[in-house]
């Protein structure tokens, strides 16, 4: 029930592409629900860029529609879908280059033995324009963890003092507590991709990298596919030239 109701909130308070209990909800019908046997299947087919960035690609084609059309479809999915207004880095109408980064917050919740870990990502998405195609690269190197010390099974059996749920209702709260200084527990610690199960097998963070795999492809899918359908369809499908 904890990890449900931190999961029930907004795949993010800045980008609002799918909830996380909808994206779960799709990752779980598309890869099935053992995140280990799905994060395994999944590491045969993905791909590391020179970066080690977990990288995917897509063009969508646009037949008819100009670099300009195409521009302002993309644009106005950007703005509309990413609240934080620092998340376009860099929007370029000439060079036809659109580069968006935001945090994904509480993609991931897993409670082990002795720590519970919140895991959250930064993509960065890249999208080209040219007259008539689209191409999205959405690359991600690590996983951002939210690391609570002594908040797994074990630990809340041995602790049960006033002070230490004190310290799990601050941390129950599903907000990245980034250089929080109330509970000297919780820290931030990054996790690099390619040095995680599945894509390394000896991984005493397993579990928690296997659901975090799964759901970043997840959204990876999500966000390509909210992309192609703004560009042949439009955000609420009237944005055609008869007006």
């Amino acid at each position: 029930m904890f990890t449900a109701i931190l999961l029930c909130s907004a795949v993010n308070a800045q980008a609002q592409v799918m909830k996380t209990a909808d994206l779960e909800k799709y990752a779980k019908e598309k890869y099935g629900d053992k995140w280990l046997d799905a994060a395994a299947n999944l590491a045969q087919e993905l791909k590391f860029d020179k970066n080690e960035s977990l990288s995917y690609q897509q063009i969508i084609e646009a037949p008819g529609k100009t670099k300009e059309q195409l521009y302002i479809a993309v644009n106005y999915w950007a703005t509309a879908t990413f609240k934080d207004k620092q998340a376009i880095t860099l929007n370029d109408k000439e060079a036809g280059c659109v580069i968006i980064s935001s945090t994904i917050d509480a993609i991931a919740d897993h409670t082990g033995t002795l720590n519970r870990y919140v895991v959250s990502i930064t993509p960065v998405i890249k999208i080209d324009i040219k007259d008539g195609k689209v191409r999205v690269t959405y690359t991600v190197q690590n996983y951002d963890i939210l690391k609570a010390e002594a908040a797994g099974w074990l630990g809340g059996l041995a602790d049960n003092t006033k002070e230490t749920n004190h310290n799990q209702n601050i941390y129950s709260d599903g907000k990245r507590l980034k250089d929080d200084k109330t509970d000297h527990r919780l820290y931030d610690e990054q996790w690099e991709i390619v040095k995680h199960y599945p894509f390394v097998e000896k991984d005493n963070k397993k579990r928690t990298c296997s659901k975090a795999l799964v759901m970043t492809h997840a959204y990876s899918n999500a966000i390509i596919d909210k992309v192609e359908e703004a560009i042949k369809n439009g955000i609420v499908g009237n944005e055609d030239d008869d007006w």
